[in-house]
């Protein structure tokens, strides 16, 4: 273990999250592309990024892990549904405290992911050097996605830009407070497993539910969905560059 190290990438993560999430408070006028960008760049995470790595780590099998992605998943619908009431433009809607509450709610899921990618790379590093450099090259390369994804979905949901900057400095120091925690503790590879298989599902239904519907809801469909194919392509490539 490497505890200067861990330290040390885990602040480039904040870096590379707060300057995602500061362009797209910069570029808020053309929010429908970021949506657009973001809703490819979830879904792949989730295709290309956790549920590979969770069918890896698991000992009970691909149908175990996919089945807790879909855990995740029905959860999430269940929350969205059941708790923050999804609308749009009725009722509370988009402009209304239901429709911040499911901003804050998805801002709180990549939270919770970039926690995990905080333990993956001081996990990476308990395996070997080798392996904690892979790990924390995907996750560097992918968490400037993760601070735009994190502020377009506060944006979306009637939150004001304050609150988004407050979402994406608790998104830009999870993974460090993750490495700090993968430090003193060590998950075993079922639970992990079960964790990231649970993360994909929150991400399959925000980025199909909500992310790609807003996109191009009143916009030219051809560009956002040039949009969405492009980040989606360029976490696939990111992922696959990093091992």
């Amino acid at each position: 273990m490497h505890p200067s190290l861990v330290l040390a990438v885990a602040f480039g993560t904040f870096l590379a999250t707060m300057a995602g999430g500061l362009l797209a408070l910069r570029l808020h006028d053309r929010l429908h592309l970021i949506l657009a960008f973001s809703a490819g760049a979830v879904l792949a995470v989730a295709f290309f990024d956790l549920l590979p790595e969770a069918i890896t780590l698991s000992h009970a099998g691909p149908s175990a892990t996919l089945g807790m992605a879909a855990l995740g998943f029905f959860a999430y619908t269940v929350l969205d549904r059941l708790i923050l009431l999804h609308t749009h433009d009725d009722g509370l809607g988009k402009h209304g405290r239901t429709g911040a509450a499911r901003g804050w709610a998805g801002a709180a899921s990549l939270s919770a992911h970039s926690l995990m990618d905080g333990l993956a790379i001081g996990m990476g590093f308990q395996a070997s050097v080798s392996v904690g450099i892979v790990v924390a090259a995907a996750v560097l390369a992918h968490d400037c996605s993760d601070g735009m994804n994190t502020v377009s979905l506060v944006l979306k949901n009637a939150g004001t830009r304050r609150q988004a900057f407050g979402w994406l400095i608790m998104d830009a120091a999870a993974p460090v407070i993750g490495a700090g925690i993968s430090l003193m503790v060590r998950l075993p590879d079922q639970a992990l497993a079960a964790v990231l298989a649970l993360f994909g599902g929150f991400f399959l239904y925000i980025g199909a539910s909500d992310l790609l519907p807003e996109s191009y809801h009143a916009h030219p469909r051809m560009l956002t969905t040039t949009t969405t194919l492009l980040g989606a392509a360029l976490l696939y490539l990111v992922v696959h560059l990093a091992g």
